[in-house]
């Protein structure tokens, strides 16, 4: 497993691993109007325009195959929730087929190192997201939202 940050280049591998992700996890909880605009498409253009923005994921290559991704950054309020750490976790994605692996852990570790105060939003309904982050000492804080840019997917705040 190779880790380094994306570039403009990576933007369409990078989509791909976020779109397949989200359909994996997502597409018994989301609605299906929900994908006839969350397109790997639209996912691509949105890429394309957060690296040539300054975004900096880091990515995860097996075989030269981008298999993850993950961005933290200073926290940001969210849905009128001020943030509670200075730090966030705002995406770890993993394709199926490379859970358990250690690709995970591996991203997460060079976005968020062990023991740095933090804080994500992980959607209610993703148990195996949720026990994940418990192992690397995230507690359930309390908050919940329901983002309204994501047909109302609920999610609910970690820290540590």
């Amino acid at each position: 497993m190779n880790l380094r940050t994306a570039t403009l280049s990576d933007a369409a591998a990078v989509a791909r691993v976020h779109h397949t992700t989200w359909v994996t996890t997502y597409a018994s909880i989301l609605p299906p109007e929900f994908w006839a605009t969350a397109t790997l498409e639209r996912r691509t253009t949105t890429w394309e325009r957060w690296l040539t923005n300054g975004a900096a994921p880091v990515l995860a290559e097996v075989g030269g195959e981008v298999v993850g991704i993950a961005m933290s950054g200073d926290a940001v309020e969210q849905e009128d929730v001020l943030p509670m750490r200075n730090r966030q976790l705002y995406l770890l994605y993993v394709l199926e087929a490379h859970h358990g692996t250690g690709v995970g852990q591996a991203l997460l570790d060079a976005v968020v190192p062990p023991g740095t105060g933090a804080q994500l939003w992980v959607a209610e309904d993703n148990p195996r997201a949720r026990r994940f982050y418990e192992r690397n000492g995230f507690v359930l804080e309390g908050t919940r939202v329901v983002d309204t840019t994501t047909a109302d997917l609920a999610e609910v705040r970690m820290v540590r």
